[in-house]
């Protein structure tokens, strides 16, 4: 017995030292991802998108063709502005194609993350394009939807190969269908002033306004153009305050819901560089003057104007510079004002102006300039309010000072709810002098409605 009880601890030390197993003799595990060999022939986004036929629309299927299209995963639904889908595109620097790909997982980046590339087999996939956008999915009679997730392996190949994604450089008036779906940079671009007002710094995505997706103006520095940032209110960052500077973002190029205008949607808020300075234009400012005027020196507010015929005798210049649709007055429950839209026009630009008539302040103290705007399906802040002691009595050969005008942002659905009021200081300006208020449109992606109303001028 005593023997025995000698033998059972030894064999019980060798299995707790040494397993009895010799170390050269253990193997790890091997990974779930192994490179593998391709069986089929390779192609390229753009030859995908190529079978996609934009005057038929019809969706089409790819069968029998044992191939399979390499691309590189340029999206992430970890931060949540994208969800069960992946952007890709055909090369990891310099791309010239970008395609979406539906999947029905919502935890994509664990398996395909930012850089990774892939192959997917495209026998039992269909493509179409959605909203501008090309996208492959599985066919579901008249529509294209998510590859469901039993099917997912049959279908994406992960690779080892995790590249560095070199953003393409671009500005916003480069941007064009062939950019769609493509991870880009801009550079030198800020977002419109009136989003990060103190009374109302804006969220990307978490005003009691947005609907699915939350949509920000970017401003270029460089050229003036602008687009705007969709973030989905279903990200993980949609509460974050906008940032106040100007700098460069990186993103997905896409469209928005309606198939209007571009839209640039981001991974994470670590894709935003903003620390430059604000590249503002020179808004007048006429100091610290506290004292205000309380006689009303010149008021409009379009009641009885009822036709541009009356507008115009009572002094005011309304035109549009290219011919087309100008300022226009409006009335809503007995109450009257002054409406600018490019809806429904095929003007692309329409510049409108709506200048005032001659105020003079050489014998005013203290002058004050007032009026009340509101916004109604707003799809870009393209009003701005200007003012100049030196009118020419041609818009265009004015010399105009830009006043720092709050223009509310409306809601893009419907239309506005209540006007909002700006009080600017012009006490030091003197003599005759004009302010205009100029819209600069562009249907159908620049065509938001302004109504304008209770102009004033007051002063000592």
């Amino acid at each position: 017995m005593k023997n025995f009880n000698v033998l059972l601890i030894l064999i019980s030390g060798c299995l707790v030292l040494n397993s009895c197993v010799k170390t050269e003799d253990f193997q790890l595990p091997e990974s779930k991802y192994q490179e593998i060999n391709i069986e089929g022939d390779i192609t390229g986004i753009s030859a995908v998108k190529s079978n996609f036929n934009p005057e038929t629309e019809e969706i089409y299927v790819f069968s029998e063709t044992n191939t399979l299209m390499e691309a590189y995963v340029v999206s992430s639904d970890e931060g949540g502005n994208f969800y069960k889908e992946l952007v890709l595109q055909d090369k990891p620097e310099n791309p010239t194609a970008g395609i979406l790909l539906l999947v029905d997982d919502n935890s994509l980046f664990e398996t395909y993350n930012f850089g990774r590339k892939i192959y997917v087999k495209l026998d039992g996939l269909a493509l179409w394009s959605n909203n501008g956008v090309h996208q492959l999915g599985v066919r579901n009679r008249g529509d294209v939807v998510a590859i469901p997730p039993s099917r997912i392996d049959d279908h994406i190949i992960r690779t080892m190969e995790a590249a560095e994604i070199v953003p393409l450089q671009l500005e916003i008036s480069e941007f064009n269908e062939r950019h769609e779906n493509l991870f880009i940079e801009v550079k030198n671009v800020q977002f419109n002033r009136n989003l990060l007002r103190e009374q109302h710094h804006y969220t990307f995505a978490g005003e009691v306004t947005d609907e699915y997706d939350g949509e920000r103006q970017l401003e270029s520095c460089s050229t003036g153009a602008s687009a705007m940032l969709s973030t989905s209110t279903f990200s993980g960052f949609k509460s974050l305050y906008l940032p106040q500077n100007s700098g460069s973002v990186k993103g997905v190029l896409s469209r928005n819901f309606y198939d209007d205008y571009f839209v640039i949607a981001v991974n994470s808020p670590d894709d935003f560089n903003f620390d430059g300075e604000r590249c503002d234009p020179d808004f007048l400012n006429c100091g610290n003057n506290n004292d205000r005027g309380s006689i009303v020196i010149f008021e409009e507010d379009f009641t009885g104007i009822t036709s541009q015929t009356a507008l115009k005798e009572k002094g005011w210049t309304n035109l549009n510079v290219n011919g087309g649709k100008a300022f226009e007055p409006g009335t809503f429950d007995g109450n009257r004002y002054i409406r600018v839209s490019a809806f429904n026009t095929e003007e692309a630009p329409m510049e409108a102006w709506l200048v005032s008539p001659s105020i003079d302040l050489d014998s005013t103290s203290g002058a004050l300039l007032s009026f009340e705007i509101m916004s109604s399906y707003d799809n870009a802040t393209i009003l701005s309010v200007l003012v100049t002691e030196e009118f020419t009595g041609n818009v265009l050969t004015t010399n105009w000072t830009p006043l720092d005008a709050v223009i509310p942002i409306g809601p893009t659905n419907q239309y506005g709810k209540r006007f909002e009021k700006s009080e600017i200081d012009i006490s030091c300006l003197k003599g005759d002098i004009r302010f205009a208020f100029r819209y600069l449109g562009a249907a159908p992606d620049k065509s938001t409605t302004y109504d304008i109303d209770n102009i004033r001028v007051s002063g000592n």
